[in-house]
């Protein structure tokens, strides 16, 4: 599931129609996004895909229904199929990702445990333009089973545009807005600390992503292989 949920984090004008176009997420249905995730030496561990499955509104307001779903090395399906469903709403031309959706695969095998979920949802604006700093983004998942709880926080700061440049990748050259941000992962008293740079396209959405640990070592990375 850490492919689904960097796809996930990882996971970027004139009328309402160009608002649809400069929305940094695909809104259309039917499209279908495929990812290449590599090792910090640049070897694949495996892909992963992005499809739309439906989309409501239009323009500067939209509910886009998407599923993300890991694939093996020969980009082949898991056995039994895995696939998680997720949402992205755009208000006023700006997307908004719900953090809380990272922990949506979760299931409790012990009945008797509760699980409550928080969060602030992730802000990606259409008009972004470098050196425009990014809202601070979280999500928090407490499971109580009584005699103890569990609690995992995941918390996006520091977000800024850093710049529009050209990438090429696999699936063509696009135009993107490059973009930093901060993720900080606790769970058990033990806390994570990586920095992502994410380079995202209009009307299409990541189109590339680089991870590096505190030591700005490089972790690993994500690009688009094929768009249809």
């Amino acid at each position: 599931m850490k492919k689904l949920f960097s796809t996930l984090l990882v996971i970027s004008v004139t009328g309402a129609g160009l608002y649809a176009q400069n929305t940094f997420f695909p809104s259309k249905k039917g499209m279908v996004l495929t990812y290449a995730d590599k090792n910090a030496k640049g070897k694949i561990n495996g892909y992963s895909q992005l499809t739309i499955k439906d989309v409501k509104g239009s323009g500067a307001n939209m509910t886009i229904l998407y599923a993300g779903e890991s694939l093996d090395k020969n980009r082949k399906p898991s056995n039994p199929p895995l696939e998680t469903s997720y949402q992205v709403v755009v208000k006023n031309g700006v997307v908004i990702l719900d953090m809380k959706q990272m922990f949506s695969s979760v299931q409790l095998k012990d009945m008797d445990a509760k699980m409550k979920i928080t969060g602030t949802p992730m802000e990606l604006p259409g008009s972004l333009k470098p050196g425009q700093t990014l809202k601070d983004a979280d999500a928090t998942m407490t499971i109580d089973m009584g005699i103890m709880k569990m609690e995992t926080v995941i918390k996006l700061t520091e977000g800024k545009c850093l710049a529009i440049e050209d990438v090429t990748v696999p699936a063509g050259t696009y135009k993107c807005h490059k973009i930093t941000q901060t993720a900080t992962t606790t769970f058990m008293k033990k806390t994570i600390v990586t920095k992502t740079f994410s380079w995202y396209a209009p009307g299409v959405g990541t189109i590339k992503t680089e991870t590096y640990d505190a030591k700005d070592k490089l972790m690993g990375s994500m690009e688009l292989i094929e768009q249809k």
